[in-house]
């Protein structure tokens, strides 16, 4: 069993990352491996509507010039996903954007090839708009018939300096029980 989370802020151990591996942590704690992608400096462009990934079904896409299909193949090994986004203006980061897009087609044209599995949102916030970055991955998971955890609270950690989500304690424990959660929801669907 594996989860996987992608951090699809510019900043690679910023905020987002520090939310992303309290997760991590408490579902490598449950024994099941985990691997945080670093999406930072690596270029990813938005769907361009080719179509090609529905003619091929080859569970990737057909433009292979940047990391989207390094991350499908990774989100195709994993029994979960995290999608790790900092708000930018009320939403995803481009990054994060892009990787829905790409990862989104390919899932839909190889009949939702994610289906089933865990999948939830963290989301990095300095005061407000994470709400709507929390829907935009949600959106993702439940077009892909995907299983998602939920918290003690929304998925969020408040924070504008890098690292200054360490303070937000509440948010620290709500990643913690998402892990928790997750883990448990692996092995129940997986074990």
């Amino acid at each position: 069993m594996k989860v996987i989370g992608f951090n699809g802020s510019a900043r690679k151990d910023g905020n987002t990352a520090i939310l992303l591996k309290a997760a991590l942590d408490e579902i490598s704690k449950e024994g099941i491996e985990t691997e945080l992608y670093q999406m930072a400096g690596k270029p990813i462009n938005g769907c361009i509507g080719c179509f090609k990934c529905y003619e091929k079904k080859d569970k990737r896409c057909a433009v292979d010039n940047d990391i989207a299909n390094e991350c499908i193949r990774k989100m195709l090994e994993a029994d979960g996903i995290l999608l790790g986004s900092p708000t930018y203006f009320a939403d995803v980061s481009a990054s994060m954007k892009a990787l829905i897009e790409r990862a989104g087609m390919a899932a839909r044209a190889n009949e939702n090839m994610f289906r089933l599995k865990a999948g939830a949102p963290v989301v990095a916030v300095r005061r407000a708009g994470a709400s709507h970055v929390i829907s935009s991955i949600n959106y993702f998971f439940l077009i892909g018939e995907m299983i998602i955890p939920g918290s003690s609270y929304w998925n969020i950690g408040i924070g504008r300096k890098p690292g200054e989500v360490s303070s937000d304690s509440e948010g620290l424990e709500t990643m913690k029980r998402l892990g928790q959660n997750m883990a448990w929801l692996i092995k129940k669907t997986k074990g």
